[in-house]
């Protein structure tokens, strides 16, 4: 349920993947946007139970976990990020050649 949430977020953000945009700062992005604000679904119930979130005056941030399951959590939103970029760089390339990328 929560991976389908932020797949759905990363399915509209292609074209910023595409455009060398990480899913994983993606990833921190739609958590810290659902951090700072009332949950209202239970996906987001989930995430502010499971994650806390810090940042500093130089807007640093962290994301902790606040158990164990919320440590599987980020470990499985993580793992999916990067295997979504792995499958979107994948399918962009499949119909390019080498030519392509010569001077």
């Amino acid at each position: 349920m929560i991976i389908s949430e932020f797949a759905k977020f990363l399915h509209h953000h292609d074209e910023d993947i595409i455009k060398n945009k990480t899913t994983c700062s993606l990833l921190c992005a739609w958590i810290i946007a659902i951090l700072e604000k009332e949950p209202k679904n239970n996906v987001q119930k989930i995430i502010h139970k499971e994650i806390a979130y810090a940042k500093n005056s130089q807007n640093e941030f962290i994301l902790i976990a606040r158990s164990p399951s919320g440590q599987k959590l980020i470990n499985a939103l993580y793992n999916f990020a990067l295997s979504y970029e792995y499958h979107l760089m994948r399918k962009w390339l499949s119909d390019k050649n080498s030519n392509d990328f010569t001077k």
